[in-house]
């Protein structure tokens, strides 16, 4: 059990005298099995939805300029009873059933002395999927690891890897529930009548790894419609993307990529104009020794989309993704030949690839940031990619259920590997790239690649997330998701402090989990914390709030929970006497902003 026993606690650990120690700890406990002693199943098992809004008792004070709507999503459900082939078990984390979660954080303007209240609800996204999975019994669309009913044949597997996709999918025939995103642009909104590059109103949209978009009311979470990215441009026909599409800080225009998988794999780098919704390719990648792979995140720079192509291949050209049925089946066994690809893309000049080059094979979810630093003298960019990586693809499979809940003691059986529990501990890295002037010729350059530094677990963890006023900006301070090896999942907040190498984290009792931190900046006109105004420069960028959904394992309830970003002690919470599902990610919209 954990060692703290309190209601919460914020530590700081100096990181650089123990953090190697510290890491084979983690090691340990995992070795030990002393996740048996944290309760998960309550954030996977009778998940129900709330239509509400219900108020939710407010405890301590959550600060009125958070005021505005939180939403999260990720999964709310994994079984399907009653079906011809009895209950349908989801297999892996990432393939339960889309539930969209909606906080609504109130403070009067006119009384700024009252307390805040926090109203919710919620509901579930993908009931036609549901329901196709109970009259059949099996999927009939591809998921990420859900494992194939063995009793499709050839037959079977051939007509999965032809089939032709619904031209007009109903809104809740997909399960998409893993990024929240506010006024996409490209995309004609249903839930108004102006176009979604109009910064002035509201549209929200859910994502996910497949090139699908789904977009749900913002007040009722109700799904109106499900959209492809070829509906942007007709060359977007691939059917993954990234379920973490970048937008530019200063002028709201989306970037991502789509994989077309073929005998040549393409990857097409595109940007989509928030003003007028039109939709340029910006690369076109593809060689023969460039295999496609699945790839969650990618980064953006003020001057460059970055791509990074893990070791995460998808064999035969991808073809194996229809045939095993999923993606997970599909990813080639790990091998260390199978190095990273990097491709630096022009976003400015309209330049194409600009450079390019190789790592050691690895793996990764989450990139976290990205910034530069030109030389003015030589004319060399040096671009810098903050990521949470992985020595290899076994984390993928840690996240299966009857690992996560430890099912027949599977969580055991997959954590007695010495070697398996290191790879599936997170690392914060920092690779440097040097693009140098060459970059103008015609012929592509290489950029060299240098690892700056490596901060392991439980110094830094997954579901990263900054202060959002530092997209693309030079950031100190990185909030995760970090584990002591408590929990098959995670068991704290961590601040990584990169300057310092220190961290501070937040961490409730014995069976308390969090999930993703979710930055919120303290307006700047309020100024310091002694409510005196301060220039952009002399800004913290600590200085703010972390909204958190914890499950409390042990009473099956769930809280959102309000962390100083600076101290990380919390500050208030709002209660729910029900559980909320482990998810994902989620989007704060501060009041009377729709832009996100």
């Amino acid at each position: 059990m954990s060692p703290d026993a309190s209601p919460t606690r914020a530590e700081e650990s100096p990181m650089t005298d123990h953090e190697e120690q510290d890491f084979e700890h983690v090691v340990k406990r995992r070795l030990a099995g002393k996740f048996e002693d944290w309760p998960n199943e309550a954030g996977f098992e009778g998940l129900t939805e709330v239509r509400g809004p219900i108020e939710l008792k407010v405890t301590g004070s959550i600060p009125p300029w958070a005021a505005g709507t939180l939403y999260r999503t990720g999964p709310g459900g994994y079984n399907v009873e009653n079906t011809p082939k009895g209950t349908f078990k989801t297999t892996h984390w990432f393939d339960g059933f889309a539930h969209t979660h909606r906080f609504q954080i109130v403070a009067d303007p006119r009384s700024p002395n009252e307390p805040v209240r926090v109203q919710y609800s919620s509901r579930h996204q993908a009931e036609d999927y549901v329901n196709s999975i109970r009259k059949t019994g099996r999927l009939l669309s591809l998921s990420f690891g859900q494992r194939q009913d063995p009793c499709i044949g050839i037959f079977g597997k051939m007509m999965s890897v032809f089939r032709r996709e619904e031209p007009e999918p109903a809104p809740t025939s997909a399960n998409v529930c893993v990024t929240v995103y506010a006024d996409l642009p490209g995309f004609a909104p249903k839930s108004r009548k102006e176009p979604s590059g109009h910064r002035g109103n509201k549209s929200i949209y859910l994502a996910t790894d497949a090139s699908l978009i789904q977009e749900i009311t913002p007040e009722t979470l109700e799904p109106i419609g499900l959209a492809r990215q070829h509906k942007l441009h007709p060359l977007l026909k691939g059917p993954l993307s990234s379920a973490h599409a970048q937008r530019d800080p200063e002028t709201g225009d989306l970037f991502n990529f789509n994989l077309d998988m073929s005998y040549c794999p393409t990857y097409r780098v595109f940007r989509t104009n928030a003003v007028d919704g039109t939709t340029d390719i910006l690369a076109t990648i593809s060689s023969l020794d460039l295999k496609p792979a699945y790839i969650h995140s990618f980064f953006l720079s003020p001057s460059f989309v970055i791509l990074c192509v893990p070791s995460s291949h998808l064999g035969y050209m991808g073809i194996s993704v229809p045939w095993k049925g999923n993606i997970v089946d599909a990813i080639e066994p790990f091998s260390p030949s199978r190095t990273c690809k990097w491709f630096v893309v022009d976003r400015r000049g309209n330049r194409g690839v600009v450079a390019t080059s190789e790592s050691p094979a690895a793996f990764f979810f989450h990139s976290i940031n990205s910034f530069e630093e030109r030389n003015e003298s030589t004319g060399d960019v040096d671009i810098f990619c903050d990521v949470i990586e992985y020595p290899s693809t076994d984390v993928i499979r840690a996240f299966e259920m009857d690992v996560l809940l430890d099912t027949k003691s599977k969580a055991g059986n997959y954590m007695k590997d010495h070697q398996r529990v290191r790879n599936c501990l997170p690392r914060l890295a920092r690779h440097r790239l040097r693009v140098t002037a060459a970059a103008k010729r015609r012929e592509v350059p290489r950029a060299s690649l240098e690892k700056l530094f490596e901060i392991k677990a439980p110094y830094a963890g997954e579901l990263p997330t900054i202060n959002p006023a530092y997209a693309t900006r030079k950031h100190r301070y990185v909030y995760s998701l970090a584990t002591y090896g408590y929990s098959t999942m995670h068991d704290r907040i961590a601040k990584t402090d990169l300057s310092t190498r220190q961290t501070i984290s937040w961490s409730g009792p014995a069976g308390h989990t969090p999930g993703e931190a979710i930055f919120v900046p303290r307006p700047k006109q309020l100024g310091d914390r002694g409510g005196d105004t301060t220039t952009e420069e002399e800004e913290d960028e600590d200085d703010g709030v972390l909204l958190s959904v914890v499950l409390d394992g042990f009473g099956k309830t769930s809280y959102l929970v309000c962390i100083d970003a600076k101290t990380m002690k919390e500050l208030g919470r709002a209660v729910c006497d029900w559980a909320i599902g482990h998810g994902f990610h989620g989007l704060h919209l501060e009041t009377g902003v729709a832009h996100g």
